[in-house]
């Protein structure tokens, strides 16, 4: 795959921040308020990464102030040169962005004089240009910061796994805390514990004796069954609110017997389902 640029500009207060956000969390290297003579540089540094950096995103604005002023000739300079790409221009109604300006109590950039409404119609003035050359044009006034996102994921996203829910299920012992970055936490100290036998004491639900007594119970399987329609209902509603990450916690007494044996069960589930899942088990070196 190809290296991507994304250089975002437009209006103050349309968005711009957001789209920089959106663009992150789809895997992008993003940079904000970067001169427009440096983004050659920065190209050229990103195509000497070998690999590691194939999609950024620039925000480059009139915050630049005199800088600025250069970026159609610095985008000039990049297109005879060959490299790849694409301006977005995000916009908005005049009336919007007064609003929005009123409820950040933020001054413009252009802010000399005090008079907002002066301030974005010669902004307005000053873009007129990057905005003719602009490949994609967002008007922002009645999207939401999830209409925003869902547009710009469809205008830039080369993988539709950006779009998913990236899920961590860790595995912890209430004796030493709940994760504290938790969304959801399950308590499954109720389940036979497998620390009362001696032979299986020393070792951990990554071993097949303990995994096999853990889910031998039938309790387990019905709970197990019950948890994971659970999950299949949640998961889909968390996307389309735009939730991008989700940890969910499995914890019983000491973090190395049942709550690893169930996470570890729990995340071979959710990859079946075809969701990116990581599974880390927090305290299973600790002693028990």
């Amino acid at each position: 795959m190809s290296a991507r640029m994304v250089i975002v500009t437009g209006l103050s207060g349309a968005g711009k921040t957001q789209a920089l956000h959106c663009l992150e969390d789809m895997g992008y290297f993003c940079v904000d308020n970067l001169p427009p003579a440096l983004i050659p540089k920065f190209a050229e540094l990103c195509a000497q990464s070998v690999g590691h950096i194939n999609n950024m995103a620039l925000v480059v604005d009139i915050r630049g102030g005199e800088f600025f002023q250069t970026l159609s000739e610095v985008l000039d300079e990049m297109e005879q040169s060959g490299y790849n790409f694409e301006v977005l221009f995000l916009e908005a109604a005049d009336e919007t962005l007064v609003r929005r300006y009123k409820e950040s109590r933020r001054r413009h950039p252009l802010g000399r004089h005090g008079e907002l409404l002066r301030n974005i119609q010669e902004e307005r003035q000053l873009l007129e240009e990057i905005r003719g050359r602009s490949g994609k044009i967002v008007d922002t006034s009645a999207l939401s910061n999830q209409q925003l996102k869902e547009k710009l994921t469809d205008f830039f996203s080369d993988d539709a796994e950006v779009s998913q829910l990236l899920i961590t299920v860790v595995s912890f012992g209430f004796k030493y805390g709940i994760p504290l970055d938790s969304d959801l936490v399950m308590d499954v100290r109720f389940l036979p514990n497998p620390h009362y036998d001696p032979l299986m004491r020393p070792m951990t639900g990554n071993d097949s004796p303990v995994r096999d007594f853990v889910f031998n119970y039938p309790v387990t399987v019905q709970f197990m069954d019950k948890f994971t329609d659970l999950l299949e209902f949640l998961l889909p509603c968390y996307i389309t609110e735009g939730k991008t990450t989700l940890m969910i916690a499995i914890g019983c007494t000491g973090g190395r017997h049942r709550s690893v044996a169930l996470a570890n069960r729990l995340g071979d589930f959710l990859r079946q389902k075809e969701h990116r899942v990581t599974v880390r088990h927090r305290d299973i070196g600790k002693a028990g």
